[in-house]
């Protein structure tokens, strides 16, 4: 068996503790299934606002408590709390840092209130990433790696190689950077590089820096020993398409050989129909008609009639032109006139939810739309819904088509990124949903439009393809061995 590696695992977000999308479940199930497999992941995030210390089970350190870090001129004092995070036979130990000058908000990466950015979010994370340089001594527990992710975090691999080279703890460990989204990028004014501690020479070494910013997403490109994105499509779309390349096109071309796409998977105990605590009515692919007693329960919740023939039609998402929201403005009051229920849920730009409140009440009998950030109504969408719409410009992975699968939602998506790599066309035999290719409206109508057609006029093909993605495994256990051979690369 091949031994484990010590890893450092460092996110900005991380459920239960904090959520904004996907790379919260992420954080949580990864590092799990690599301890699984004999690996030691230890985890570290801010600690954001108030959290209920004691439902969550965390705990101070003794000799992490009230340290200082200077950042911008100015020191500031943190502590290092800890938990664990349990899955059903695995948990991972995390770290939580505190800080009241950078971390008090409950706002992750926004105001809550104003829905703006944080102005100084530059020195947030650049502060939450040297503190992880700097316990790592204290902590007396050395990691062979340091997995990173995100523009939060990319900066940990430049300060690790121009800052902390000569510090004999740490100087020799290793760097993964995870990309999840190349479009969001930490750009800042340069004066957010001054900032940083790092030599002059890094600003001319990385190159490229867009009309004189300094950009967290290409420093860590640069300086990072291994980077992944998290889908094989979406890491081969990224360096082959300019319009995906998001201006990082030279730095992907120069590292292409160390850039490797590891699709995310899903935590199966929590994301199952067959052991959901949320759902009512729990099923396996051999119990589908109890998956219609959980549509019957949501539309009742929602005061719409239940009906045999008509398909609910799901879509939990952030409202953003990314995930296709443009496409759906245009479609959807076409496509109400058809015999069909939907159910929206999501947050995201004003205009979207001012539109979908409009559509609803145009069509408070066909049309259920929840501007929030839902949890439970999501898992009871998948136990409830008959298809689930992703019609995203561009998808890096996307977990709500995996999540679909397993609970016989069907999925109805654009061909791009990682739904290419997860949804399979109906046409084929062993297909499970609908792809569609062009961003444009008419095709995604047609689409689904067309889905909605086999679901009536053709039942056991529908089940067939129901059957096909529920017997389909998008667990951690694949990725997590991929991640740890990369881990074997990096040390050996």
């Amino acid at each position: 068996m091949t031994k484990g590696y010590n890893v450092l695992f460092v996110t900005s977000e991380v459920f239960p503790y904090s959520k904004t999308g996907g790379l919260a479940d992420i954080s949580n199930s990864l590092p799990q299934a690599l301890n699984s497999l004999g690996n030691e992941v230890r985890i570290i995030s801010p600690k954001y606002g108030q959290l209920d210390e004691r439902r969550l089970q965390i705990h101070e350190i003794k000799r992490l408590k009230d340290l200082k870090m200077d950042v911008a001129g100015k020191s500031t004092k943190f502590s290092i709390k800890s938990s664990f995070i349990h899955g059903k036979n695995t948990k991972a130990q995390i770290y939580l840092l505190e800080n009241q000058d950078y971390f008090k908000n409950k706002g992750i990466y926004q105001n809550i209130k104003t829905k703006e950015d944080f102005s100084n979010n530059d020195e947030r994370f650049l502060f939450f990433s040297k503190c992880v340089l700097e316990i790592l001594e204290i902590l007396q527990w050395k990691p062979d790696v340091i997995h990173c992710n995100d523009w939060q975090t990319a900066l940990i691999p430049a300060l690790l190689r121009k800052v902390y080279h000569k510090n004999p703890h740490i100087k020799d460990i290793k760097t993964v950077f995870t990309v999840h989204n190349l479009a969001y990028q930490g750009d800042f004014p340069k004066s957010a590089f001054e900032k940083t501690g790092l030599p002059d020479s890094v600003w001319n070494e990385v190159g490229g820096y867009q009309k004189g910013r300094f950009n967290f997403l290409r420093t860590g490109l640069h300086y990072a020993d291994k980077i992944t994105t998290v889908s094989e499509k979406y890491a081969e779309e990224i360096r082959k398409d300019k319009s995906l390349s998001c201006g990082m096109g030279d730095v992907l071309e120069k590292r292409k050989r160390d850039i490797s796409g590891i699709l995310n998977g899903i935590d199966y105990n929590v994301w199952n129909p067959s052991v959901d605590k949320v759902i009512t009515y729990r099923y396996t692919y051999q119990e589908i008609p109890l998956k219609y007693e959980n549509k019957r329960e949501l539309l009742s919740k929602f005061n719409l009639p239940y009906k045999e023939n008509t398909p609910l039609i799901g879509m939990v998402s952030r409202l953003v032109e990314s995930k296709g929201m443009d496409i759906m403005v245009k479609a959807l009051p076409e496509l109400l006139k058809e015999d069909i229920q939907m159910i929206i849920l999501g947050t995201g730009e004003e205009e979207y939810q001012k539109f979908l409140m409009n559509m609803k009440k145009k069509y408070p009998n066909k049309l259920i739309v929840q501007i929030a950030f839902d949890e439970n109504l999501a898992h009871h969408i998948e136990a409830g819904a008959d298809m689930i719409l992703m019609p995203s410009k561009y998808e890096p992975c996307g977990l709500t088509q995996m999540y679909s699968l397993k609970y016989g939602t069907v999925p109805i998506v654009r061909n791009t990124g990682g739904l290419s790599d997860t949804v399979i066309d109906y046409k084929k035999a062993d297909g499970n949903g609908f792809l569609f290719n062009k961003f444009d409206a008419k095709e995604f109508l047609a689409t689904v439009k067309n889905a909605v057609s086999i679901y009536r006029k053709n039942k056991q093909k529908w089940y067939t393809i129901i059957r096909n993605g529920m017997a389909l495994d998008y667990s951690w256990k694949v990725s997590a061995a991929k991640y740890m051979n990369l881990y074997k690369k990096l040390t050996s």
